[in-house]
């Protein structure tokens, strides 16, 4: 009878970083993202959605549900966890150019869209902006799965007009740039109002109106695109709620500022 084969590092690391981007209640067999990842790796399906099961069973939104997840293997997954929370940009970067390899290619040419207009960056800016931009493009996609696709102010749920809107800026933390309780997915128009104060999310997820919003509550715009949100709760996110601190801090330095 063959041995079984163990789990290498970077196999973890790639099954963390599918984890992270399949929304709650998707990870089956019959997922196309888990077969293409069984694929690349030389593993069964079902070997896939176990390693998703035991990050599951380390992760707090399931844990603070009662919901014990895989638990059986869950020591070979949790550094990978710890060391995600611990260096998020590093460990997202780090797992698409283990992604790109085992596709045959490189992380920038799989991310040429994105990199097409740094042909005159030079040395360590170079890799600087790589990184940036793939990291951006990744949370991204971890933020539409955390809302299933959708807007959670109107549910529009067209991929291209939607954005991960960060609640505590970019470039004013880098610590939780990556932090998924740290983005929610809105539609450019509601991205917009958020980044730059005119509408904000309270403690409770409720959104609320700036004084320049509510100064032009006589317009057909204010009526067709804030008057019937003001008050009403975001859509729920399927793993990771934004954290009240980020919150406050958004209310506190950006809100109706």
């Amino acid at each position: 009878m063959a041995a079984t084969r163990l789990w290498t590092k970077d196999e973890l690391i790639l099954a963390f970083n599918l984890y992270l981007k399949i929304p709650f209640g998707k990870t089956h067999t019959g997922n196309p993202k888990i077969n293409e990842l069984a694929k690349l790796i030389d593993r069964t399906p079902a070997s896939i959605v176990m390693r998703l099961g035991n990050f599951a069973s380390i992760d707090p939104f399931h844990i603070n549900r009662g919901i014990s997840g895989l638990q059986n293997g869950m020591n070979q997954v949790r550094p990978i966890w710890d060391e995600f929370f611990n260096n998020q940009e590093e460990l997202i970067f780090q797992s698409e150019k283990i992604l790109a390899q085992k596709q045959n290619t490189s992380i920038e040419n799989k991310y040429q869209d994105l990199l097409s207009d740094i042909n005159n960056v030079k040395g360590i800016d170079v890799l600087r902006t790589v990184k940036t931009r793939v990291n951006q493009s990744v949370f991204r996609e971890i933020i539409l799965a955390n809302y299933n696709t959708k807007c959670a102010i109107s549910g529009i749920d067209i991929p291209e007009l939607l954005l991960a809107s960060h609640i505590m800026p970019w470039s004013r933390n880098e610590e939780h740039r990556l932090n998924p309780e740290n983005g929610i997915c809105f539609s450019a128009l509601y991205d917009k109002a958020f980044d730059k104060g005119l509408i904000g999310i309270n403690l409770n997820h409720e959104i609320i109106l700036s004084d320049t919003i509510k100064r032009k509550k006589d317009t057909d715009f204010y009526a067709q695109h804030f008057n019937s949100i003001e008050n009403q709760k975001i859509i729920k996110a399927q793993k990771y709620s934004p954290r009240k601190e980020f919150l406050e801090y958004h209310l506190d330095t950006i809100f109706n500022k």
